[in-house]
């Protein structure tokens, strides 16, 4: 199998999910460090425009979203298991987590004190240009305020303690999942805003728990330029086989483009090569990286049929 190759920057939280989640599955990984903001050339020409982190590559095969990359990663290694029988409704708390904890965690962390912690290192000028890609990223979405992320984060923190000292030492039960790893990677960027982390101590039985999943690590990561991803995309074999699925409302070969529901909405355009309940996988040609395949999974996106002239 070709390298596993992460797309990421440190400071990323949907980053250290993946790189929590390459850990627990003890996959050597490379990694390829990316701007946080844009322009990113580099990754734009794998994604063909999408430009949340991270992103996963397999040779000429481009991975979007954790949720999808979770999926891949078991694929590959199926144990431990990201998705034990035992915790039918992980993915769902997952999703729960991915799209409406994170906002709360995000708001809460990125107060001024938490702010200052994260992101101080920056002069002025990156500093506002962090704010204005963050805004553009957002669209028309209102931010979110820290009152409202605040009762929402403590009500959602209130009910995950509950969940862990009922049962644990994981969200449930006796082995980590999915879900562990959606739900951490929000709390772990609540403690790298230190000033404001102490928030977790008010809820007990989140703290060891938090930990636990922090020791899990990263594994094996060596790291690769971005050139070097886009010279193995462009050098790679073949793809990872997929089918369009009949019946799910779009024909193998139709030009689409596929896009975010909820922030970071830049469409990708391409051919429709892949298609089931749970992904979407269109080809494009880019001048550098050659013909890839980029992979996205349905919840949270859309797809759209394009013209053709």
């Amino acid at each position: 199998m070709a390298e596993i190759i992460l797309h990421h920057y440190d400071m990323s939280p949907f980053a250290e999910k993946a790189r929590l989640m390459l850990g627990f599955k003890q996959l050597p990984w490379r990694s390829v460090q990316i701007p946080p903001v844009m322009p990113k050339p580099d990754v734009v020409a794998l994604t063909g425009g999408y430009r949340k982190t991270p992103v996963l590559q397999i040779g000429a095969d481009i991975y979007c979203d954790t949720a999808l990359i979770a999926r891949v990663l078991e694929q590959i290694q199926p144990t431990p298991t990201l998705f034990p029988a035992a915790a039918p409704l992980a993915p769902l708390l997952a999703q729960w987590a991915d799209a409406l904890m994170f906002g709360p965690a995000v708001a809460w962390a990125m107060q001024p004190a938490g702010v200052a912690a994260i992101l101080g290192h920056l002069p002025p000028e990156q500093l506002k240009g962090f704010a204005a890609d963050r805004a553009a990223m957002r669209g028309n979405a209102p931010r979110a305020t820290l009152a409202d992320g605040t009762a929402q984060l403590k009500a959602q923190l209130a009910a995950l303690n509950a969940q862990l000292a009922q049962g644990g030492p994981w969200l449930f039960g006796a082995a980590p999942s999915i879900a562990d790893f959606s739900v951490g990677h929000c709390l772990w960027f609540i403690r790298q805003a230190t000033p404001v982390a102490t928030l977790l101590d008010d809820y007990p039985a989140i703290g060891p728990w938090l930990a636990r999943l922090l020791a899990i690590g990263h594994h094996q990561r060596s790291e690769m330029r971005s050139t070097e991803a886009i010279a193995v995309a462009a050098g790679a074999a073949g793809h990872a086989p997929v089918a369009v699925q009949p019946g799910l409302g779009f024909d193998a070969g139709q030009a689409v483009s596929v896009f975010a529901t909820d922030y970071g909405s830049d469409p990708v355009a391409g051919t429709l090569v892949g298609l089931t309940p749970d992904s979407v996988t269109l080809r494009r040609t880019d001048p550098r990286a050659g013909t890839v395949q980029v992979h996205f999974p349905r919840f949270g996106f859309q797809i759209r049929k394009e013209t053709t002239a």
